[in-house]
C-alpha cells in the first residue's frame, strides 16, 4: 500500500481534492492498487488557523509518506510549494504539454516536456532594499545546472519522441549566470550523443512556442524562465485545466496542477479536475519507476487514456467547451476506469 499525503488547498482546491480522492478510491476498490490517502492542511486557511501556511505537522506527515499530492493554494502559495521544494530538495519541476482531441490547441501534434530547475534563480527570495532601490540576488550554480540538465537528457532518452533537448537561457544579456547554465547544459549534452542538443534564447523560445510548438521535445531551463514558459506551453495546448506538474527529487516527489486556486469559481462545482488527475498519472509513473511496480504504470496509462477518450468523445467541463460539472466529470472518469 502506498501512503499518499494530500494537501487539500484553498479556493477550488478542496473540490479538486474530492475528485482526486474519488479516483484513488476507485483504483483502490477496482484496480488492485492500494492507497492510504492522508488529507493535510497548508495554505491560506492553515495560515489563518495556525499562523503558518505550512504547519510543522504537515511537513512531518509529508516526509513520512511515499508521495505527495498538492491541490492549489491561495496567496500563501510561495510559502508552501517553494518551501517544500527546498526542504525536500525537489530540484526538477516537470511540466508536460500535450495536444488532446477537441481542445483549443494550436496544433494536434504537440507533445513536449519542460524540465525546470526548481531550487535556484530569483525564486530563492533573496531580496532586499538598498536606499531607494530594490535588489534581488540571482543564484545559478554549476552543480544544480548540471543536475537539471542530466534530468532533461534522461527524460529525452525515455520518451518516444524526437530525442531532442533545447536549452533555454538568456546568456547574451546575463553572461555570468545564464552563461554558466548554458555551459553546464552543453557539457552534459556530450554524455548523450544520441540526443539532439540545441540552445535558444528565452524570447525566441517564447515566440517559437506559438510559431512552431510541434518542433519541441524536451526544454530545459532555469527556474523563472521555466515558470513562465510552462504556463505559455499549457495555453498552447488548450489551457491550464489540462496541465499537470511534478516536483521531483532523488528520493521524493510532489505532484500538483499547474493552475492556481481560482477563488472566483470556488464552490461552484465547475472546476476542471483533469490537471490534478493527470498529476496522479505522473505520480503513478514515478512510483512505478521508484518501486519497480508495473501495476502503477498500467493504472497510470489507464487513467490518462480514460481522460483522453472522454475529452475526445465530447465529455468535458465548461472551461474546455463542455457542460459537465466537476463532480459529473469525475463520475464519468470513475465509471470508465472500471468498465473499460
Amino acid at each position: 500500500m502506498y501512503k499518499i499525503s494530500l494537501i487539500t488547498g484553498d479556493g477550488i482546491g478542496p473540490e479538486l481534492s474530492e475528485s482526486a480522492v474519488s479516483v484513488l478510491n476507485t483504483i483502490n476498490d477496482k484496480l488492485d492498487l492500494k492507497f492510504d490517502v492522508i488529507p493535510l492542511s497548508a495554505g491560506d486557511k492553515a495560515l489563518e488557523q495556525t499562523g503558518k501556511a505550512l504547519p510543522d505537522e504537515t511537513v512531518k506527515i509529508i516526509k513520512n509518506s511515499d508521495a505527495c499530492l498538492k491541490a492549489p493554494v491561495g496567496e500563501s502559495a510561495a510559502d508552501v510549494i517553494v518551501v517544500l521544494r527546498r526542504i525536500l530538495d525537489l530540484y526538477a519541476n516537470i511540466r508536460p504539454a500535450k495536444s488532446y482531441p477537441h481542445m483549443p490547441a494550436l496544433r494536434d501534434d504537440i507533445d513536449m516536456v519542460i524540465v525546470r530547475e526548481n531550487t535556484e534563480d530569483l525564486y530563492t527570495g533573496k531580496e532586499f532594499s538598498l536606499g531607494n532601490s530594490a535588489v534581488a540576488l540571482r543564484i545559478i550554480s554549476e552543480n544544480a545546472s548540471k543536475r537539471i540538465a542530466k534530468y532533461a537528457f534522461e527524460t529525452a532518452t525515455q520518451r518516444n519522441s524526437k530525442k531532442k533537448v533545447t536549452c533555454v537561457h538568456k546568456s547574451n544579456v546575463m553572461r555570468v549566470t545564464d552563461g554558466l547554465f548554458a555551459k553546464s547544459c552543453l557539457e552534459v549534452s556530450k554524455e548523450y550523443p544520441e540526443i539532439v542538443f540545441e540552445e535558444m534564447y528565452v524570447d525566441a523560445c517564447a515566440m517559437n512556442l506559438i510559431r512552431q510548438p510541434e518542433s519541441f521535445d524536451v526544454i530545459v531551463t532555469t527556474n523563472l524562465f521555466g515558470d513562465i514558459l510552462s504556463d505559455e506551453s499549457s495555453q498552447v495546448v488548450g489551457g491550464l485545466g489540462m496541465a499537470p506538474a511534478a516536483n521531483i527529487g532523488d528520493s521524493f516527489a510532489l505532484f500538483e496542477p499547474v493552475h492556481g486556486s481560482a477563488f472566483d469559481i470556488a464552490g461552484k462545482n465547475i472546476a476542471n479536475p483533469s490537471s490534478f488527475l493527470l498529476s496522479i498519472k505522473m505520480m503513478l509513473d514515478w512510483l512505478g519507476t521508484k518501486n519497480n511496480d508495473p501495476l502503477c504504470f498500467a493504472v497510470g496509462q489507464k487513467l490518462e487514456s480514460t481522460i483522453f477518450d472522454l475529452v475526445k468523445s465530447g465529455v468535458k467541463t465548461k472551461d474546455i467547451g463542455g457542460d459537465k460539472t466537476t463532480s459529473e466529470f469525475t463520475h464519468e472518469i470513475t465509471n470508465h476506469l472500471t468498465t473499460n
